[in-house]
C-alpha cells in the first residue's frame, strides 16, 4: 500500500519541497541577472585573481573622517562595574535621612524581583555643595567635587535590566544580549585611529579581574575582528608575550613576519569576507610595532613627581587606578581613540556591587578612584586635552533606596534611574540634567535611556548616532538600534 507521503511526491520530493525549491531557484536566477547588471561577478573575478598581486591590504583601523566637525577625538570611559548608589554619591536625597531604618511602602525592582514595600537605607556620607556651581557631592568624592564646573551629571538614566550580565552589555553595545559590537568598537569603526603603532580601542582591567562576560563587554561583535578592545595593563609589561623571543633579532622577526603576511594574503585572497584573517594579519604588523611603542606609552618616567601625585601613584590605596587613570591620559594623548578602564572586577565586594554593607563596599572603591579620576580631568584640562576628550562615569545601573536583606544596609540592583557623568568633549560643565523622585527610586523628569548616552558621545565624535550603521543579518545595524537615539541635547 502506498503512503500518504510518497503519493505526494514528485522527483523524489513532496509536492511543497519541489515548489519551494523551484521558486528559490528562480529567485535565485533574477538576483543572478541583478548581481551581474551590479557588476557583482567582476568585484569577485578580481578578488579571486588577488592572489597573484593585484590586492593591496587595506588597514581597517586608518583613520576616517567625521560626518561632521566634531567636538572630540577621544573618550574615556571610567566602568564602575557592579553599579555605584546614585544616592550616595551624586544624587541628594535629603527625604532619605528622615525615613533611614523605616519600613514604607515603595515599589522596586532589581535581582531580588519586583517588592512592594522595604526598609530605607539612608544615605552614609554627607553631600556638600562644590564649585561655582555648587552641585552637591556626596563626601565619599571630595576631589571629584572639586572639578564639577567641568561635569555635566546625568540623574535620569534608566535601562530595561537589572542583571549585571545583560546590564553590562546593554551599557557597553546597546543589546542585552551578546554578540554585537560595543561602544569603543563602534567609534574605531567609524573613526579608525590616530596612532598606527598602537590599538584603538584599549581596555584596562581592575587588578581584581574582569568584568563578568569578561570579553564580550569590548567585542567587536559582527564587526571585523580589528574593532575589538586590546586589554592592557599599567605596568611595564602592558601586553603579555610582547617582547621577542630569546636570540632573536628585530630584523629577522621582520623577515619572518614578511613571509607570513605573504602567505596569508594569498590563503586570504580566496576569503575575502574572512575578517578574522583580515584582522589577524593586521594583528601581526601591530604587535611588532607594539614592541617598541607600547613600552614607551606606559613609561611614567618622564612624568613629573607632581604629576604622579597629582592622580595619587604616590598612595598604595590609589597607585593602581591612578596608574591606570594616566596611563588613560598617555594613549590619548598618542591617539588612541578609545580607553575604558574599570573600576571593580571579579564579584561581591570586589566591585561596586554592594548588596550587604554600602560603607564598607563604597568607601572601598570610592577611594581607590576618587583622586585619580580628579587627577586625570584636571591633567587632561591644563595639557589642553580635555577640550577634545570625552571622560564618561558610571556603572551598568544605580541601586535601591531601600535595604535588600533584613539586616545590614546593602542595597539591591536598580536599573530604573541612576546617575553617570560626563565632562569634556563639547560637553557642558557645572550642569545637572534630568530627576529621580524624592527616594532616587525611578527617573521621573527628562528620562534618557542608555541609548542617548551612546548617541550623545557619537555625536561628539563626529558621528550621527542614527546614520553610522553596519550592515548584517539583512539590516542596517546601528548602536542605538534601529529605532535610534538623540543625544542629550541639554548637556552639548
Amino acid at each position: 500500500m502506498t503512503s500518504d507521503r510518497s503519493a505526494r511526491q514528485f522527483c523524489g520530493r513532496t509536492r511543497r519541497e519541489f515548489l519551494w525549491e523551484a521558486g528559490g531557484g528562480f529567485t535565485g536566477l533574477a538576483l543572478t541577472g541583478l548581481l551581474d547588471r551590479d557588476g557583482f561577478f567582476a568585484k569577485a573575478s578580481a578578488a579571486d585573481g588577488a592572489g597573484k598581486g593585484t590586492t593591496t591590504f587595506v588597514n581597517p583601523m586608518a583613520p576616517k573622517k567625521p560626518m561632521f566637525p566634531a567636538k572630540a577625538k577621544a573618550v574615556i570611559f571610567i566602568f564602575c562595574y557592579g553599579g555605584p548608589s546614585q544616592v550616595d554619591t551624586f544624587d541628594h536625597k535629603p527625604e532619605l535621612y528622615k525615613l533611614d531604618g523605616k519600613t514604607i511602602p515603595v515599589k522596586t525592582f532589581g535581582r531580588g524581583g519586583h517588592k512592594n514595600v522595604g526598609r530605607v537605607v539612608g544615605p552614609k556620607w554627607e553631600f556638600k555643595p562644590y564649585g561655582r556651581c555648587g552641585k552637591l557631592v556626596s563626601d565619599l568624592f571630595p576631589h571629584v567635587g572639586s572639578c564639577v564646573d567641568d561635569i555635566a551629571f546625568v540623574h535620569s538614566f534608566y535601562a530595561e535590566s537589572p542583571i549585571h550580565g545583560s546590564a553590562l552589555l546593554m551599557m557597553n553595545s546597546g543589546r542585552l544580549l551578546s554578540g554585537h559590537p560595543s561602544l569603543g568598537g563602534w567609534v574605531t569603526y567609524g573613526l579608525g585611529s590616530e596612532n598606527e603603532n598602537l590599538p584603538g580601542f584599549v581596555v584596562m582591567l581592575d587588578k581584581t579581574g574582569g568584568p563578568i562576560s569578561g570579553p564580550k563587554n569590548w567585542s567587536s561583535g559582527y564587526m571585523p575582528a580589528a574593532y575589538q578592545g586590546v586589554i592592557l595593563r599599567a605596568d611595564k609589561t602592558p601586553i603579555h608575550d610582547l617582547a621577542l623571543p630569546p636570540g632573536m633579532t628585530r630584523g629577522q622577526q621582520r623577515d619572518l613576519l614578511d613571509h607570513l603576511k605573504e602567505k596569508n594574503e594569498e590563503h586570504r585572497a580566496a576569503r575575502a569576507d574572512n575578517t578574522e584573517l583580515t584582522a589577524r594579519i593586521a594583528s601581526y604588523e601591530l604587535a611588532f610595532k607594539m614592541q617598541q611603542h607600547a613600552p614607551e606609552a606606559v613609561d611614567f618616567a618622564r612624568e613629573t613627581a607632581e604629576t604622579k601625585a597629582l592622580y595619587g601613584i604616590d598612595d598604595p590605596k590609589t597607585e593602581d587606578f591612578g596608574r591606570k587613570c594616566l596611563l588613560a591620559r598617555r594613549l590619548v594623548e598618542r591617539g588612541v581613540r578609545f580607553v575604558q578602564v574599570y573600576s571593580g572586577g571579579a564579584h561581591n565586594d570586589d566591585n561596586w556591587d554592594a548588596h550587604s554593607d554600602m560603607v564598607r563596599n563604597h568607601g572601598q572603591h570610592a577611594g581607590e578612584t576618587d583622586k585619580p579620576v580628579a587627577g586625570l580631568l584636571k591633567d587632561l584640562k591644563r595639557k589642553g586635552l580635555l577640550d577634545e576628550t570625552i571622560v564618561v562615569w558610571g556603572g551598568e545601573f544605580g541601586r535601591q533606596p531601600t535595604a535588600e536583606y533584613a539586616q545590614g544596609t546593602g542595597r539591591d540592583h536598580n536599573s530604573y534611574g541612576f546617575t553617570m557623568w560626563l565632562a569634556g568633549g563639547g560637553i557642558k560643565g557645572g550642569v545637572s540634567v534630568g530627576t529621580t523622585d524624592e527616594l532616587g527610586n525611578y527617573a521621573v523628569d527628562d528620562r534618557f535611556h542608555v541609548k542617548n548616552l551612546h548617541a550623545t558621545v557619537l555625536h561628539q565624535m563626529g558621528l550621527d548616532p542614527n546614520k553610522l550603521s553596519y550592515f548584517y543579518g539583512g539590516l542596517d545595524q546601528k548602536l542605538v538600534g534601529v529605532e535610534g537615539a538623540e543625544p542629550i541635547k541639554q548637556i552639548i
